[in-house]
């Protein structure tokens, strides 16, 4: 869901689901897919039309001019109203209602293929905004630690007991600090500009900042699925395999369409109609009345256009086939890929997570060396920057575990909670915290 703000200048504050559901609605790739479902339905009326009869109504008037002299009336009209229905057309009409059918059916498969895919993204686009706005948190917490290290510094040298390198260096470490806490920033509007493209909402003019909030924490849970149920289930699926299915079925069909133009066609009619005739020896120059019958017609030489059809028809078939098993090859690919992601974004976390406990024992013990004259500052400042480091790796590695979450739902043609990838879905014993909790840096040199 997403949340709004009690007056209209508050902008939208979305959650991850609120900007998933919002995609749905919005999104002009999603838009553009449903629009090209109601052109196909439009396609099954106009193939069903073939078993309703058809009103037609044609008109003549025309006036000749004669050299010699002739008996003959120079008028020549004629109107006629007929209702025609078709009789037997050799399977055109059902091949042709069949072959709209599986085109509707096709479009509301790549509906769902693209729906899949945008909302992946959106997922993965609103976690990587979840990552940058956490690492700004780390950036500041980190620059104002370095910033008291700073002037910590500067206190010792104004009472003579450090020189001025001391000072030099803690100035250094703020300013490159602060470069990374820019960069941060810079890749956190971007986030917003790119989710805010997925989401379809264009930004401001008139405000500088986003145009919604994103409202949640990174949050890790791990979860091993199996590889062999992922493969089954994008196998049966994945819309993208299922619309190329429809591809060799619909090519199936079309050749008896084909065949069609081959067989007789009939249709009878029914109408009324009033013409004049040219010559008054044979009648009056008025007539009308009601006619009844049938027409017929039959292609028994067609000069082989037929022939071109089917060979054309049956290359398309083939090529279908080729595309069905190239697609399977592509979405085991995905779904492979996928699954060896998450498994490195677990041992990334799994790694990170010792190593962040390393690096706030380095930095205890780099404190307690230059308090004994055993170590130098320089020491101590490159504990904590790793301290810093080891913490963003690991909210890099959270966040790629949540991707890899929303690409391996996308693969397997279903969502996260489907696939009880959900933030809720817990093993005993491991731990539920919010990202930014785990990676906060110390808030002063001398704390862990």
């Amino acid at each position: 869901m997403f949340l709004a703000g009690p007056g209209r200048a508050e902008p939208q504050t979305f959650t991850l689901e609120g900007a998933v559901s919002y995609a749905r609605l919005h999104n002009p790739e999603i838009a553009i897919a449903q629009k090209k479902v109601e052109a196909a339905r439009g396609g099954i009326i106009e193939a069903r039309s073939g078993y309703l009869p058809s009103v037609i109504s044609t008109g003549l008037l025309r006036e000749r001019q004669h050299q010699t002299d002739s008996r003959l009336r120079d008028e020549d009209y004629s109107a006629s109203i007929r209702v025609v229905q078709d009789v037997y057309t050799g399977g055109e009409v059902a091949s042709q209602l069949a072959i709209a059918r599986l085109k509707l059916e096709k479009q509301e498969l790549e509906l769902k293929a693209i729906s899949n895919r945008v909302l992946m993204d959106v997922r993965v686009a609103f976690n990587e905004l979840l990552f940058d706005r956490s690492k700004i948190r780390v950036r500041e917490q980190s620059v104002a630690v370095l910033d008291e290290e700073l002037k910590t510094e500067q206190q010792r040298l104004s009472a003579g007991l450090v020189g001025q390198l001391n000072v030099g260096r803690a100035q250094v470490a703020v300013a490159k600090e602060k470069t990374e806490l820019i960069d941060a920033q810079t890749q956190l509007n971007n986030s917003y500009l790119q989710l805010s493209a997925l989401l379809g909402t264009a930004p401001d003019a008139q405000k500088t900042g986003p145009a919604f909030e994103a409202s949640g924490q990174l949050v890790y849970q791990p979860h091993h699925a199996e590889l062999s149920e992922c493969l089954a289930r994008a196998e049966v699926d994945r819309p993208e395999i299922q619309a190329r299915q429809k591809d060799i079925q619909i090519e199936d069909v079309q050749e008896k369409l084909d065949r069609s133009e081959m067989r007789p066609h009939v249709e009878a009619f029914s109408g009324y109609e009033l013409y004049n005739e040219r010559d008054p020896l044979i009648g009056p120059e008025f007539n009308h009345g009601y006619v009844l019958g049938l027409n017929a017609r039959w292609h028994v030489f067609d000069g082989f256009a037929t022939k071109g059809k089917l060979i054309a028809t049956r290359a398309r078939r083939e090529a279908a086939a080729q595309a069905l098993a190239a697609m399977r090859q592509t979405v085991s690919s995905e779904v492979r890929s996928a699954f060896l992601d998450l498994q490195q974004a677990d041992r990334v976390v799994e790694s990170e997570t010792k190593n962040v406990q390393t690096a706030d024992e380095s930095l205890e013990i780099a404190k307690a060396n230059v308090s004994a004259g055993l170590g130098t500052q320089l020491d101590t400042l490159q504990a904590a920057a790793d301290v810093t480091r080891t913490r963003t790796s690991r909210l890099n590695g959270i966040f790629l575990q949540n991707s890899a979450l929303a690409r391996l739902a996308r693969a397997c043609a279903t969502s996260p909670d489907t696939l009880q990838f959900s933030p809720g879905t817990t093993k005993a014993g491991q731990s539920n915290r919010p990202a930014a909790a785990v990676v906060r840096p110390p808030d002063r040199l001398s704390q862990q």
